[in-house]
């Protein structure tokens, strides 16, 4: 059975299946900022969540912006 909720760098996501096109999807739960990605197969989805996190905190650094923390 596979479990739907991911954790990285203390942000998290649901991942959710898109039968319209075939993929995998997911965006950073908990924060104001949108951040999404999606992968076509389950071994890639943990790496774009990854990538997605990293890349929004470099987004952040690079802008001089504090990154959101998740809200409980």
């Amino acid at each position: 059975m596979m479990n739907n909720m991911m954790e990285y760098n203390g942000y998290h996501t649901k991942i959710e299946f898109d039968a319209e096109s075939m993929t995998l999807r997911g965006k950073i739960e908990g924060i104001n900022d949108y951040v999404d990605f999606e992968a076509g197969d389950i071994s890639s989805i943990e790496v774009e969540f990854h990538s997605a996190v990293d890349d929004y905190l470099e987004f952040c650094k690079e802008v001089g912006k504090d990154p959101e923390k998740e809200y409980k």
